[in-house]
């Protein structure tokens, strides 16, 4: 019998054929999205963002899933195991938002010019490097004290807010290709229905999206909107362009640090408990990863990929459980990594972009997050229920605040100038929304866990954590808009003295023996039948 050690881990098996191609389509959307924002609302030159970010972007993707490969490859050598499944990693999509409309749009508007703005988004992905090699050290020991329930309950909130709800909302603005393409997904990755000679779900749903977008657009419709002539002039992108670098770039978006710290610092921050969040999703699906190779990964290609040019930082994917519960395991990562190479160094991605309509691609997405969310619930005990719910509100919070934004901002106007109390007229506390979602990754861990101690009468770890919330918000990491410390009380001295109280009232009763009940209340609360 041979040991685990001699043991040779299989590269790839049928199931990665539909991990590959569900993860393969969600990084295909994540590409086809940026390669937009650069495009049409950066004004980026095509041979900037073509010749340039994409190239560069290419190989700190196939970096990161090679690697992440291998550590599947490692882990299954070592352990003996055939079900061992590669962390997925890709651009981290909330930064790709947040590097677009706060840091590089503003300064390309300022400057009338992109490329300023390009040079400003390396600045901040450099910093961010950094901040996740060093945190990289300090996140193991943040895993340890850390209830499972607060780890998976934040995530759960970005899964629900941030990566389900934009697909569902794009499901039923289109639903005789979403809905139908949903069902093609669902009885497949959920029912367990196998189609004809094993052509993945995932591609079955696409092609039907291609095919029935395309034909309602020949015949004027209304469903499909693809254009011949879209199709034909993204050929003019073709082309072969390695990575160069880009250092000089980088070194003249200095002049901008001071803008670029004020996000750049709790972002890295948030990449650092992302991580976490994800490591432990994977480990609760059975996969063991280290933390701090996991991190310290991500920022060495981000800075590679920065120094070459691409503004947007890779990222350990949410998702891990989903891709290996499709039959995921090793080689579905490094193939996505090679895909994109492909895709990025050859401009197809302009292509692509002219022929797949997106709510073809929008029910792999849901699916994710629907897993990603029952796995919170799933794999932590049923007593800590409410502390996953907790954990989700501050991410509602945000997600409900960009919204309302984004809305008062095509209207030309802002919660400000409305004003709050005429919002709060209408049910709308924005200032609620405003301060609970502020850093709403931290605010979801840190409540999630206060919760589970409650939970578990270990009072005294409640108080720390409560403790440490107030910390975090006293330097606006929690519950604020922007670090500092105010006029010296703090980012919001209300909160700060709130969290504070809350420490010493928890202190004080796992000091003492004094209790009101020996009996813990069900987990479930039995209500009175109706008369």
């Amino acid at each position: 019998m041979k040991a685990a050690s001699d043991h040779t881990p299989v590269l790839w098996t049928p199931g990665d054929w539909n991990a590959f191609f569900g993860f393969g389509t969600n990084i295909l959307v994540n590409l086809l999205v940026l390669t937009g924002l650069l495009q049409f609302v950066l004004k980026m030159p095509s041979d900037i963002v073509f010749g340039r970010i994409l190239p560069a972007l290419g190989l700190m993707m196939f970096l990161s899933t090679s690697y992440y490969a291998w550590l599947a490859y490692s882990l299954a050598k070592r352990t003996g195991r055939s079900d061992v499944c590669a962390l997925p990693s890709g651009i981290s999509v909330p930064h790709m938002f947040v590097v677009t409309f706060v840091i590089m749009l503003p300064i390309a508007s300022a400057t009338g010019d992109p490329i300023k703005g390009w040079e400003a988004g390396l600045v901040w992905v450099f910093f961010q490097s950094f901040i996740l090699m060093l945190g990289g050290f300090i996140a193991p020991f943040i895993r340890k004290v850390t209830p499972r329930a607060a780890l998976l309950g934040t995530l759960a909130g970005v899964s629900i807010a941030f990566i389900s709800m934009r697909p569902a909302l794009e499901i039923f603005m289109t639903p005789a290709i979403g809905l139908v393409c949903l069902a093609i997904i669902l009885v497949s990755w959920l029912g367990g229905v196998r189609y004809p000679r094993g052509i993945p779900a995932g591609l079955v749903a696409v092609a039907f999206g291609i095919v029935i977008s395309w034909l309602t657009s020949a015949f004027g419709l209304g469903i499909g909107d693809m254009k011949l002539s879209n199709v034909v002039s993204a050929f003019a992108n073709f082309g072969f362009s390695l990575p160069v670098p880009a250092v000089d770039h980088v070194f003249s978006g200095f002049q901008y640090l001071g803008i670029i710290l004020v996000t750049a610092i709790p972002f890295g921050i948030y990449d650092l408990v992302e991580a976490m969040d994800n490591v432990e999703s994977a480990e609760a699906a059975g996969d063991h990863f280290p933390t701090t190779r996991v991190l310290t990964a991500d920022g060495v290609v981000s800075l590679i990929g920065c120094l070459l040019g691409n503004p947007f930082i890779n990222a350990v994917y949410i998702g891990h459980p989903g891709w290996k519960s499709m039959g995921g395991r090793i080689g579905y990562s490094a193939a996505t990594g090679v895909m994109v190479l492909l895709l990025c160094w050859l401009g197809i991605v302009s292509l692509l972009l002219a022929i797949i309509p997106i709510v073809a691609i929008s029910p792999i997405l849901l699916y994710i997050g629907m897993l990603i969310g029952a796995q919170a619930f799933q794999t932590t005990p049923a007593t800590h229920a409410p502390a996953i719910v907790l954990a989700l509100t501050p991410h509602l919070a945000a997600w409900a605040k960009t919204l309302i934004d984004g809305t008062l901002t095509a209207a030309g106007t802002s919660a400000s100038q409305v004003g709050l109390d005429k919002l709060s007229n209408v049910g709308v506390l924005y200032h609620g929304l405003e301060v609970l979602g502020g850093g709403a990754i931290l605010s979801g861990l840190i409540l999630g866990a206060i919760c589970v101690f409650i939970i578990e009468r270990q009072f005294a770890q409640a108080a720390a954590f409560a403790l440490a919330a107030a910390v975090l918000t006293y330097f606006g990491l929690m519950h604020g808009e922007s670090i500092g410390v105010g006029n010296g009380l703090g980012v919001t001295p209300t909160l700060v003295v709130a969290y504070g109280l809350m420490a010493l009232f928890l202190f004080a009763l796992g000091r003492t023996s004094f209790v009101l009940s020996t009996e813990r209340p069900p987990a479930t609360p039995e209500l009175e039948p109706a008369e």
